[in-house]
């Protein structure tokens, strides 16, 4: 923490743009708050739990049966404003969500691909991290980290890593491995490249597609809930959620979430912890809005499993017992993160609006971690111990100003903006011997104890610079308006810059930096031939830093160089009232990184992924709420130079994915409500030489809920039941090409009891 004002002297030395962003602060007022813009579908009949202020809907968590009141339109602020999209039929996704510098967006406005999980979703579902939440989308997979307990994702494809999430629209805020819910009003899944929307992640990831989350802010109604969570093996959760609206126009908020969980996990052995603390503070008036969040999360995961490491394996295993922990006993992290946001927004006139906003993090991790290399088909593999002390600091910045105006008979929505992040990084390191490693099996795991030190660099307890990274982002557009706006045409384009120095682990200076600018353009184009469909086509190019090399090669940790991707895509958005969907085709082209014969990772390729998605969600009968998307992808190796892996499936690209949920309403027991999620995912590689292949998987998950009346008519107790996994099925969940696997989650118990005060 220490540290931050350094970096803002840093940040602020010779960039206008920061100077704008910090000055636009201190005069202009947030976009956090107002959950006010409609869309034109019917209210959900369970209203989720909104962040937003007074305009918002209901807190209430009811699942009684309420009247049905038609298509109803909540007007938000007369005047410009960044108005929340309201949530679908049914509640457990929303009309549309945070297009980066486009601002808040209904779908069906947007050329690019947009789903956006509601606050209720997470609850009912009991979804205590963010991978459980993206499990409902088939065009999202989820992984674990480089021999860590990060969660790292894959997006049509391409990986998602966790430093790459945004926050309310920034960069560079949330914790990097694993984020609590507690934090999340909402979780935004935009859908393929979108560095134009988003500028560049800190990280070079998301190619495929990018995460926000929404924070949490006072809804229009008092809010008072305390919830107690059992999970499997012993996990025992308390959480409190208190929101407030305050003044003569209920202007002022606040919302406090406290959660504490600890306990052993459904994985043999392994014990996790977690402290999660947010605060959220905003204003609503006639023409500013603003909203202020500080978050602090500490983890501890103690003989955690992490991944397998393929090694000399010339077939893939099958799975162990899906509760088997195989990792070392030392196999350990420690996390801890404070953060905060700042954002604002005030309406110029009618029809203009300016924003600005500022966030940062701090970051500490002590890990010592000791996953299995495969050394054999029959599961035998070794061990060896890597302790890494992480810390970090980020700081992040937009502003911009957002309007509309009429030219004759066209419409036009322009944009201006600007935003860009510094990034620094430190990290030392102590090994085990690499050459005499413990000997274990996947199946039959040894009791490995710590594992002395052979070899160290850096200093453990004040790790010196290994990082620095600095992007910067100027980015316009205009969407024309045409026939009574029922053909959108948006042009645009991102001036970005990105510096990357590397430095050794004793902190000097590695070499030249790694530098690049570019302007990145998007078209996009939207058609509603009828009132309920939307025909959208997008061409967006991109520029990243490079991916950073694993610790097994001989550059570890180094950024590799500056990538440039590109998309297109072509799509339809129905909106039926009841039920909505959408169907995509894509392409997405970017570098790919491999370790070469001398152990160096570097580009070498390209990876060329095409798909199909389909997605569909709503309320299609009285009872049922329903959840669905299936992808179709086909991961390509291409222009790979020596032509070995010409044509090559892309390593972690399964061939296609299903899921399926339902929420159901039971027959005569209003109070009743019984949910299902179907997972199906289908076969894919763990080698650029497709010798290594991982078999489909399938998982089944079963949940009960009940709304038990307490106290007055405000009072209610809401009991969640759920079983993840049903069948308790033993799986590989993915491959990284990183050069191992995961392996999936057993069957966890989950249960919790909700207490609504108010």
């Amino acid at each position: 923490m220490q540290d931050w004002g350094v970096l803002s002297r840093s940040w602020g030395q010779g960039s206008l743009a920061a100077t704008m962003v910090l000055l636009g602060i201190g005069t202009v007022l947030p976009a956090a708050a107002a959950d006010g813009q409609a869309g034109q579908t019917p209210v959900a009949t369970e209203p989720e739990q909104s962040s937003a202020p007074a305009a918002a809907t209901s807190p209430s968590t009811s699942d009684a049966p309420q009247a049905d009141l038609g298509n109803i339109r909540v007007i938000g602020h007369a005047t410009g404003g960044d108005q929340v999209p309201e949530a679908y039929a049914g509640g457990q996704v929303a009309t549309g969500g945070r297009i980066g510098v486009l601002g808040e967006q209904n779908t069906a406005n947007v050329p690019f691909s947009v789903i956006s999980f509601t606050s209720q979703l997470i609850e009912n579902q009991q979804s205590h991290t963010l991978a459980d939440v993206l499990l409902n989308d088939a065009s999202v997979q989820s992984e674990l980290g480089y021999g860590n307990f990060a969660q790292v994702f894959k997006i049509r494809g391409f990986s998602l890593d966790g430093e790459d999430v945004s926050f309310g629209g920034l960069y560079g805020v949330l914790p990097r491995q694993i984020v609590q819910t507690n934090f999340a009003n909402r979780v935004e899944l935009f859908k393929g490249s979108n560095a134009f929307a988003n500028g560049v992640a800190p990280a070079g990831t998301g190619v495929g597609g990018a995460v926000n989350i929404e924070p949490k802010f006072a809804n229009a109604e008092p809010l008072t809930q305390f919830r107690l969570g059992y999970q499997s093996d012993s996990q025992i959760e308390e959480a409190l959620d208190v929101g407030r609206r305050y003044g003569e126009q209920k202007q002022y908020g606040a919302r406090l979430s406290v959660q504490h969980a600890k306990g052993d996990t459904a994985i043999d052995g392994e014990n996790a912890a977690d402290t999660s603390v947010g605060l959220g503070l905003d204003y609503d008036g006639d023409r500013a809005r603003a909203g202020l969040y500080f978050g602090y999360q500490k983890q501890h995961i103690k003989h955690g499993r992490s991944i397998v490491y393929l090694g000399t394996a010339t077939e893939i295993p099958d799975a162990p017992d899906a509760d088997t922990n195989y990792a070392a006993s030392f196999n350990s992290t420690e996390l801890e993160n404070e953060f905060g946001l700042l954002r604002g927004e005030f309406d110029l006139t009618d029809h203009w609006t300016t924003y600005a906003a500022i966030g940062a993090n701090h970051t500490e991790e002590q890990g010592e971690y000791g996953s299995p290399t495969l050394i054999g088909n029959d599961g035998s593999a070794s061990v060896y111990r890597l302790g890494v002390p992480f810390e970090s600091h980020s700081f992040s910045g937009q502003a911009g100003i957002r309007g509309d105006f009429d030219t004759g008979p066209v419409s036009h929505q322009l944009n201006l903006g600007y935003s860009g992040y510094y990034r620094r990084t430190d990290s030392a390191y102590t090994m085990s011997d690499f050459v005499n490693q413990s000997p274990t099996n996947i199946y039959d795991p040894a009791d490995i104890g710590y594992l002395p030190t052979a070899s160290e660099a850096g200093d453990q307890d004040d790790p010196n610079v290994r990082t620095r990274t600095r992007a910067d982002g100027w980015a316009i557009s205009d969407t024309a308006g045409l026939f009574d706006d029922r053909l959108l045409i948006t042009v645009g384009g991102r001036y970005q810059s990105i510096r990357v120095n590397n430095y050794s682990y004793q902190g000097d200076f590695d070499g030249d930096p790694v530098r690049g600018h570019e302007v990145s353009p998007v078209y996009g184009v939207v058609y509603k031939p009828v009132s309920w469909l939307s025909l959208y086509a997008n061409h967006i190019e991109a520029l990243q830093p490079g991916d950073a090399a694993p610790n097994t090669a001989a550059n570890s940790g180094q950024v590799i160089g500056i990538a440039e991707s590109k998309q297109n895509e072509v799509g339809a958005k129905a909106d039926f009232g009841q039920i909505g969907g959408s169907l995509a085709l894509y392409q997405i082209k970017k570098p790919n990184a491999a370790v070469d014969a001398n152990n160096v990772y570097g580009y070498s390729g390209e990876q060329r992924d095409r798909g199909i998605e389909l997605s569909v969600y709503g309320k299609p009968t009285e009872r049922l709420r329903l959840l669905a998307s299936a992808t179709w992808m086909d991961g390509e190796l291409t222009e790979t130079g020596d032509g070995s892996n010409e044509g090559n499936d892309a390593i972690g690209v399964p061939d296609y994915r299903l899921v399926l949920s339902g929420d159901w309403q039971l027959p005569g027991a209003d109070r009743w409500h019984a949910n299902a999620r179907v997972i199906r995912t289908g076969s894919q590689y763990a080698n650029e030489a497709n010798t290594l292949k991982l078999p489909g998987w399938t998982r089944v998950d079963l949940g009960l809920r009940y709304k038990m009346p307490w106290g007055h008519d405000d009072q209610n107790l809401v009991w969640r039941a759920g079983v993840d996994n049903v069948a308790n099925s033993d799986y590989w969940q993915a491959a990284n090409d990183g050069g191992y696997i995961t392996q999936g989650q057993p069957r966890t118990f989950k249960l919790s009891a909700t207490l609504n005060f108010d």
